[in-house]
């Protein structure tokens, strides 16, 4: 291998150099395309005192890059076979810390606490070019376990991108759309097409970051009913707001009426028309009414 920081060979030759051959159980097709590499560096806003933390650093060729920019890079790579090779690749920088560990099993704060350059200075970045199959998983995970990231830059499958883009009223708008709004602000970095990739998938792609807010979109009773009444609504999208909602902790359909009126939400509206603070103030009113019936 060049011991110039700036080589970065492509999944080809290292493939070829190590005999590699991809798992398809871990959804594996590998960025090659340096320009769609550099969009995401760029569009992740990466700083000299950051701490990249890398999802599925695959090769290597990504986290390179981001290695080039970062105060300190920890890869994670769940595919043991692909340790020995990444510690070759990524030996010219002393920044990166690789670690063959499951993401969806890793305890990120820890991983922070202990790999952040300084805890004064800098930001928490996650990137990640996920696989297809497991992209909803470990984006919730992030926003759930509300992981000390200003921000999180993932590649996906674009029917997943647009499904997350997605606003009120349209097709693709649903659970996973209000997820993202609520903990975050979304930005579309790039489109790409699936032939940046090594071997090339079924699909395109899109890389979209997550910008952590500070404040949620609406104010929430309790957050765990807020996302409860959200599944239930689009569990049953071809249905009214009032067929969705009963059943919901044993509502009634009267219940569930009366429910929607007190928050001023048109019973026979559907899941896909309302937005975040309409769906919080279904969920507060749903709140006051189970706690008053306790």
């Amino acid at each position: 291998m060049s011991n110039d920081t700036n080589y970065r060979p492509s999944p080809a030759v290292i493939k070829k150099l190590y005999g590699f051959r991809n798992a398809k159980s871990l959804g594996q097709n590998f960025l090659k395309d340096p320009a769609v590499i550099e969009s995401i560096i760029e569009g992740s806003d990466i700083g000299p005192d950051d701490l990249v933390i890398e999802i599925g650093p695959g090769m290597g060729v990504l986290t390179s890059a981001a290695a080039e920019h970062a105060g300190r890079v920890v890869a994670v790579e769940i595919d043991s076979r692909l340790i020995p090779l990444l510690r070759d690749v990524l030996a010219v920088y002393e920044n990166v810390v690789i670690l063959n560990q499951d993401i969806m099993k890793t305890d990120l704060a820890a991983l922070i606490r202990e790999y952040r350059p300084s805890p004064d200075r800098g930001c928490v970045r996650i990137i990640g070019n996920i696989p297809y199959y497991i992209t909803t998983p470990i984006l919730m995970k992030l926003l759930e376990d509300r992981v000390e990231a200003e921000t999180i830059t993932l590649m996906m499958q674009k029917e997943v991108a647009d499904r997350i883009e997605a606003v009120p009223g349209g097709r693709t708008y649903g659970a996973l759309s209000v997820a993202a709004g609520y903990y975050c602000e979304v930005c579309h970095i790039a489109d790409v097409p699936r032939q940046c990739f090594s071997p090339p998938p079924k699909v395109d792609s899109a890389v979209l970051r997550f910008d952590r807010r500070q404040e949620a979109p609406a104010e929430v009773t309790e957050e765990a009913l807020f996302f409860e009444v959200v599944k239930a609504g689009f569990g049953k999208r071809r249905k009214t707001l009032v067929n969705a909602l009963t059943g919901m902790r044993g509502l009634t359909k009267e219940e569930a009426r009366g429910i929607l009126e007190r928050a001023g939400i048109e019973p026979s509206r559907r899941a896909e028309t309302l937005d975040i603070p309409e769906f919080a103030a279904v969920a507060n009113e749903a709140a006051a009414y189970f706690a008053e019936r306790s």
